[in-house]
């Protein structure tokens, strides 16, 4: 069973900076696709950002030029860098993965339980 454990959220000011990571463990051979989205309250859950095997990136319009996405594979990592945060980032950030637990299963979905961003002054 794969596990993905998010970490990283916190309050912090308008402007300010966080870093999320969003670390993979268990039985995991092939990972094809690790992405962010964000849950804000009374909203419907959206893509923030993701990377997928061959590093390609996709952003939301509102992450663009503020948010780096990027991956260590050799630590089944992914990490979210956020820059001049605004009050509209706030929400639940989940890590979302796609991969295979080995060549002969099926690709899998798989959730974070999340880890909460505050942005306020």
């Amino acid at each position: 069973q794969v596990r993905l454990v998010e970490s990283g959220g916190e309050l912090v000011q308008p402007g300010g900076s966080l870093r999320l990571s969003c670390a993979a463990s268990g039985s995991i051979a092939h990972i094809y696709y690790m992405g962010w989205y964000r849950q804000a309250p009374g909203k419907q859950r959206e893509l923030v950002a993701s990377i997928d095997s061959r590093s390609d990136t996709t952003y939301a319009d509102s992450a663009k030029g503020r948010f780096t996405i990027s991956r260590d594979n050799a630590k089944n990592t992914v990490y979210l860098q956020m820059n001049n945060l605004k009050a509209e980032d706030t929400g639940v950030y989940l890590c979302n993965l796609r991969g295979q637990e080995s060549t002969y299963t099926s690709v899998k979905i798989y959730w974070g339980q999340g880890t909460q961003v505050t942005v306020s002054s």
